[in-house]
């Protein structure tokens, strides 16, 4: 350990100022910065220990290209080069600045890695200064390699809305990621562009003598032609340079052309001064304007006016940039390129106001002092569809309280806003002024003009293209407002109207018809029918639909039907009665032939709501058998000719036992009705979750929580296992039952039953907590201690009180009440627990284990 922290100590002595060769491929690269990602390294710390091992920004740079193509599913290797040709297009060679969203999460990181650095963490303890440009280049790289986490995600979530709650028009332009205000460096060269020292610049000769020339702009402003000397081009214009060195050069190249191509620009130091997100100094490329200027310094602050931007050169002002000017009419106005020694200054805002409602960008506005609310509305993108034009409302602070101006239509133009006004815009009424509707039962229902054609409840009846046919015309109501907008009804007679033998009512507007149908004016008229047809269920009713005729609509009676009971149950509905009866239903019996009523009132006309009953025959079944299986003569499968088919019916209609058959050892495998299904599958869920709770009990009380845990597990695994069976084991004594058939042993058979009847079996099976599990031939007359020492007798853990046997026929004895030993009978000697534990533990878990073991038991015998 001392060696390591002597080597670490090594490594942090070493002046981060050297640049080494690196020491890490490309992948090295990637999965050293996502695993310290992941332990929570900070960005900074990330960074300054890929410097310190020889990391340049090219290699991280290759590293990022690398990690998102291989995120796009092009995987690792396929860098792209471009070989290096001889042309002369520029490049940008000003520092590279973050946007503003970077910086913030910069100064995040930043904060982190000094938090951690004051709580102790001396893991890197020297970095590089966070200012240098190189530093910054190489950490934002880094950022886009490093995972997102989700708390960084969340901050930056509460972040933009806190944002977007206060956003002012066009605050963020500068820290816009699809945005980048780089230069423009490949345009044609300027004919005013200045000449300045670090300017490139391409003589080309052409004509009698072909010549090209390329040099650089000294500190004193000369450019040194080999063979001929300086000559000064400093300060002057690309027209001008191209003039003088045309004039003292033409008499070397006579007959040929003189042309001076701008190469390489040279830099610009530029200070932007006040409400920026980062005041500075900054180097940028000669082509670069105010607006470049602004975003390497990451835009406005929220204080910052994007109005009134001033830049200065030689203490004198030249220009006034307004960005809105920018934003909303695309003019450049102001945005003057820069040179060198320029100073930008971004003051405070003047004038914010809020507009909100019906406009098509609510938001806060700088606005200058002379502009009014039409100037703010055009900012604004003008109305919405729905908003009302015809006066805005405006909340003023006027220094001691706050004030309301209605502002009018015609006085848009001529309100002038202030610092701090809140303009809001109003919605129109939610309300029509000259409309009519019509609803219900009519083929177009829906709202009108009041007016033009309609104007009563004839016309807007016969403009809905008339009633329909389901239409309730004897009573229909209108609804209409009073002046102080209650509600009243009109009670509408449509039928008569419409024949003309009442008066035409006529409309008001906001009037609202609603004509019923029929199916609404009265409740749905329904009859159903269940039992034995082929179709049961509810059918809509139809005048004079007689019981035969709904019979067939239910698709016939079925083979299991009765044919001499078919019930009708009628409902009594009195709307006069003035009491309760004890009588709530009639009903109707009939007998039916071939679908007609025979027995009973012929041509039976159903009334609504008629519920139908065609009952089952009671003396239909389906053919139900039982299997024989074994020895018997006939083995197989048998119709059961009657409901109390018992044993010895079986066994006779199969021929008999054959002369091999163990009688003793037959059983009956049954199959569970779904009610016998229902009620295992309940306990056997209840004992599994008692089984869970005793053995949960048991890792409490337990002093070796590892050993109880395993064997936890195990029985939980055992348990799983179980599932209630398809069939289940019916202990039966055959041979008495055919002795006696009319004893007891003879039990009646259920559809679906087995009987086995196996060969005579001449082995008796010892298991459980013996020394040697076996099975061993039969002889009469011995005693279980006989067959418990073919088996090496009981094993140390035997709970030897507890032995008992388990015979062919599926019956169970305990030796200790007297079981014998039978052929094909198998010994259990089940075991007990044989750790030495304190009194109470025995008492708690022994108590435990006998119920968990009865449990399994009772389970195990659910499922075979």
């Amino acid at each position: 350990m001392k060696k390591i922290l002597l080597g670490l100590a090594l490594l942090l002595m070493i002046p981060l100022s050297m640049t080494a060769q690196s020491s890490m491929t490309d992948s090295q690269v990637a999965d050293y910065v996502q695993r310290e990602s992941a332990r929570g390294t900070s960005q900074a710390q990330i960074v300054t220990h890929l410097m310190q091992s020889g990391v340049d920004i090219s290699q991280i740079r290759r590293v990022r290209r690398a990690y998102e193509q291989q995120a796009k599913g092009k995987g690792l290797g396929n860098v792209s080069e471009t070989a290096t040709t001889g042309n002369r297009l520029r490049k940008s060679n000003g520092k590279t600045k973050l946007t503003k969203a970077q910086t913030e999460q910069y100064d995040k990181q930043r904060n982190t890695a000094t938090s951690g650095r004051i709580q102790g963490n001396t893991q890197w303890q020297d970095s590089y200064d966070e200012n240098d440009q190189d530093f910054l280049q190489m950490q934002q790289e880094v950022s886009d390699i490093m995972p997102t986490d989700t708390a960084t995600l969340l901050k930056q979530l509460l972040y933009q809305q806190r944002k977007d709650k206060h956003k002012v028009f066009g605050r963020d332009i500068f820290s816009n990621k699809n945005l980048s205000f780089e230069p423009i460096m490949n345009i044609a060269t300027p004919q005013n562009y200045r000449l300045g020292p670090g300017d490139a610049v391409n003589i080309d000769v052409y004509g009698a003598s072909q010549r090209s020339i390329t040099a650089t702009v000294s500190p004193d402003g000369d450019i040194v032609i080999e063979n001929f000397g300086p000559i000064h081009v400093g300060g002057l214009s690309v027209a001008q340079a191209t003039a003088r060195i045309r004039s003292q050069l033409g008499a070397r190249y006579q007959s040929s052309r003189i042309k001076l191509s701008l190469g390489q620009t040279r830099t610009v130091t530029v200070n932007v001064m006040g409400e920026v997100v980062t005041p500075g100094t900054y180097t940028l490329s000669a082509f670069a304007s105010v607006f470049n200027a602004l975003y390497m310094a990451g835009g406005t602050n929220d204080l910052g006016t994007l109005r009134n931007i001033k830049i200065y050169r030689h203490n004198r002002l030249i220009s006034v940039c307004d960005i809105y000017d920018y934003i909303l009419n695309g003019k450049m106005t102001g945005n003057v390129r820069l040179n060198d020694g320029d100073v930008i200054i971004v003051g405070p805002y003047d004038c914010l106001v809020n507009i909100t409602g019906k406009v098509k960008r609510p938001m806060y506005y700088e606005m200058k002092r002379n502009e009014s609310i039409e100037t703010l509305l055009r900012y604004a993108g003008g109305f919405t569809g729905d908003a009302y034009k015809k006066a805005v409302r405006v909340n003023r602070k006027t220094g001691r309280e706050y004030a309301v101006y209605n502002v009018e239509e015609f006085d848009m133009s001529s309100f002038r806003v202030a610092d701090g006004d809140s303009v809001s815009v109003d919605s129109i009424l939610p309300r029509y002024q000259n409309t009519v509707e019509v609803k219900g039962a009519v083929f177009r229902p829906g709202l009108y003009q009041l007016g033009a054609g309609i104007n009563s409840v004839r016309t807007l009846i016969q403009h809905a293209e008339g009633l329909t046919e389901q239409a309730f015309t004897t009573r229909a109501v209108m609804h209409r407002m009073n002046a102080d907008r209650t509600l009243r009804v009109i009670a509408v007679d449509v039928d008569g109207i419409m024949n003309g033998r009442v008066a035409d009512i006529p409309l008001k507007e906001n009037d609202v018809l609603f004509i019923p149908s029929k199916e609404e004016a009265m409740t749905e008229r329904t009859i159903t029918i269940n039992g034995e047809v082929h179709y049961p269920g509810i059918y809509k009713y139809a005048d004079n639909e007689t019981l035969e005729d709904f019979v067939l609509q239910a698709g016939g009676l079925k083979e299991t039907a009765s044919t001499v009971k078919v019930d009708v149950a009628r409902r009594i509905s009195d709307p006069k009665a003035l009491t309760t009866d004890s009588v709530i239903a009639r009903t109707y019996s009939f007998a039916l032939k071939d679908g007609f009523v025979i027995d009973g009132q012929q041509g039976f006309v159903l009334q609504p709501f008629d519920e139908v009953y065609v009952r089952r025959s009671p003396a239909y079944s389906i053919q139900q058998n039982v299997t024989v299986d074994g020895k018997v003569m006939f083995p197989g499968s048998y119709t059961m000719a009657y409901r109390d088919m018992r044993l010895t019916d079986l066994v006779k209609m199969a021929g008999g036992v054959a002369p091999d058959a163990y009688i003793k050892g037959a059983r009956i495998m049954r199959v569970p009705t779904e009610a016998e299904r229902t009620r295992m599958e309940a306990a056997f869920k209840m004992q599994q979750e008692q089984l869970r709770q005793q053995l949960m009990q048991l890792a409490v009380n337990s002093n070796n929580n590892s050993i109880m845990q395993n064997s936890n597990e195990t029985l939980q695994k055992q348990l799983e296992k179980f599932q209630v069976p398809n069939t289940y084991p019916v202990g039966i004594e055959l041979d008495k039952a055919l002795k006696d058939p009319k004893s007891d042993a003879n039990i009646i058979l259920r559809a679906g039953d087995r009987l086995l009847i196996p060969s005579y079996t001449a082995t008796v099976k010892i298991n459980g907590a013996v020394m040697y599990p076996n099975t061993v031939s039969y002889q009469r007359g011995e005693s279980v201690r006989h067959y418990l020492d073919a088996a090496g007798g009981f094993a140390q853990n035997a709970r030897k009180s507890g032995v008992y046997i388990i015979y062919m026929n599926g019956m169970v004895g305990k030796v200790s009440r007297g079981a014998k030993v039978e052929p094909g009978c198998e010994i259990v000697v089940p075991s007990k627990l044989t750790r030495k534990m304190s009194v109470a533990e025995t008492m708690s878990l022994g108590s435990s284990l006998s119920s968990i073991a009865a449990m399994i038991a009772t389970i195990a015998n659910l499922s075979k």
